[in-house]
């Protein structure tokens, strides 16, 4: 399957951005932050905790709702150097949308041929969600150099070595699902590319030490 120039610029940025900063922070939005104006909502404040903490790469979790679009525009336009992306399509429809407005990429929990294919249609990058060697390997095939192992914690730290072995090389592989930021150290040295959390990286309305401490490391 033919890739085009746009999406295989689009795998070596974020693979490149990614071996910088191995990590994703993704945000999903609450129903109070689609009602209210953008500066006032918790997930602007999150998301101001996180630039301000040194991270690179944040995602926020696509919602079928109207007032996505003027969400995310905000949250860009906010913090217009991010390396943003989008969480959680499993829909065309959701996909056509993001590749619209611009993201550089978007993932999903799933592996399904049929949005790698108009993914790759549209020149956008899309990273599967995969759980066993097989989805891997359909994965690879499809073309995709990038996936994202979900859920992670169920799958444990070890997962990763113990299919390389008999699988030979693997694509880019980024951890997620049940991780906290005190796995960080302990995933990235067992050999995952990168590593994906979610809520977990706030406690109280701050940021979880743990993270800070990563960061600065």
């Amino acid at each position: 399957m033919s890739v085009s120039p746009n999406m295989s610029d689009a795998e070596e940025g974020l693979i490149r951005s990614l071996r910088i900063q191995p990590l994703l922070v993704v945000l999903r939005p609450e129903p109070a932050d689609l009602d209210a104006a953008f500066p006032l909502t918790r997930l602007c404040r999150q998301l101001d905790q996180l630039v301000e903490a040194g991270v690179q790469h944040v995602e926020i979790a696509w919602v079928d709702h109207p007032r996505w679009t003027d969400l995310v525009t905000a949250a860009r336009s906010r913090h217009a150097f991010l390396s943003f992306g989008v969480a959680s399509i499993t829909r065309q429809s959701a996909l056509q949308q993001v590749s619209e407005l611009g993201f550089s990429y978007a993932m999903s929990p799933l592996l399904n041929a049929t949005l790698q294919q108009t993914a790759k249609q549209l020149g956008f990058l899309l990273v599967p969600g995969v759980m066993t060697p097989s989805e891997i390997r359909q994965a690879s095939d499809l073309g995709c150099r990038l996936v994202k192992l979900f859920p992670a914690s169920v799958l444990g730290r070890g997962f990763c070595r113990q299919i390389a072995v008999p699988m030979g090389s693997l694509p880019f592989v980024i951890a997620a699902g049940g991780l906290r930021a005190d796995d960080l150290f302990s995933w990235l040295e067992s050999g995952y590319d990168a590593i994906a959390l979610g809520r977990t990286v706030f406690e109280n309305d701050g940021l979880d030490p743990a993270l800070t401490a990563w960061l600065g490391a």
